[in-house]
């Protein structure tokens, strides 16, 4: 089925705008494996991963992708949840809509904070009882915001302004130059002007109860899992994805770490290497037929 039958964009449950995108790929005799949803991280826009879907178009997989609340095109105020489970249930609305319109196999791949919403929600999704929970085939992680750096003075701000203004916007306190050793990468990202720097406290608190519920389902981890991460990142804290790596059963996640790389890792200077261990990957993995 054509790309063209998903949506350009999609009503959350409370009647924000989502903006979707769709990278098809060129075809070829036996169809395509199945489709990717790709899910961005905090302060950016799902425009930035076309170099990402070019690679998993050429290896036959359909991609898919969407602007989360309060990012990109998509509305909200930036950086904001209205609910602590707003990027759950936002994800099951465009699933949804990816399985009505893409018949096959379903992965998600979600960075730094999308990694943490995909792993936040296959975790959420095992028992099936929230009203968001949705299978999905396999799960790729990159740079996973399974854990983040706070300091003393940040906990005490999120304590009290979660309680007093939750959605208060507030700088995220990241460095743009954090996020590669690229400088071009770096300068584009400054430039764009659809990335923005905000986080609330009911978003950074989702943040750490996520960060927490996906630790404490590593054991009973079912779902095809890869994870990637940077051992040098200073956006988000690797000892997460180690530890989830730790914990989780070697025979449904396969962990690989980078020591020298940035929180970027599909836009550093190896990201090729990072590209070859994914294709490798997706190209041995067993997925269900006939979907």
């Amino acid at each position: 089925m054509p790309m063209a039958a998903l949506p350009e964009s999609l009503r959350t449950h409370d009647g924000l705008r989502l903006q979707l995108r769709a990278w098809p790929p060129a075809g070829g005799p036996s169809g395509p494996a199945g489709t990717v949803l790709l899910v961005h991280g905090l302060g950016e826009h799902i425009g930035r991963y076309g170099h990402v879907a070019a690679h998993l178009n050429r290896w036959g997989w359909r991609v898919a992708g969407f602007d989360l609340r309060g990012h990109g095109r998509s509305e909200g105020p930036r950086g904001g949840l209205g609910a602590d489970d707003d990027l759950l249930r936002d994800l099951a609305i465009v699933i949804d809509a990816v399985r009505a319109a893409l018949p096959g196999p379903l992965l998600l791949l979600g960075h730094s904070m999308g990694g943490l919403v995909a792993a936040r929600f296959v975790a959420g999704s095992v028992g099936g009882s929230e009203p968001w929970s949705r299978p999905v085939e396999a799960l790729v992680l990159s740079s996973p915001a399974l854990a983040v750096p706070m300091s003393v003075g940040q906990r005490l701000l999120l304590a009290v302004a979660g309680r007093l203004a939750p959605n208060l916007g507030l700088g995220n306190g990241l460095d743009p130059a954090w996020i590669s050793r690229d400088a071009q990468v770096v300068q584009r990202y400054r430039d764009d002007p659809l990335v923005h720097d905000r986080i609330t406290p009911r978003l950074a608190r989702f943040f750490v109860s996520g960060g927490r519920f996906v630790a404490q389902h590593a054991a009973r981890w079912r779902v095809p899992t890869l994870l990637l991460w940077a051992g040098a990142d200073r956006c988000v804290a690797p000892a997460g994805s180690a530890c989830f790596a730790a914990a989780a059963p070697q025979a449904v996640v396969a962990a690989h770490e980078w020591r020298a790389l940035a929180h970027e890792i599909f836009n550093e200077p190896e990201q090729e290497q990072v590209f070859e261990v994914l294709g490798q990957w997706l190209r041995n993995l067993e997925l269900p037929t006939g979907q």
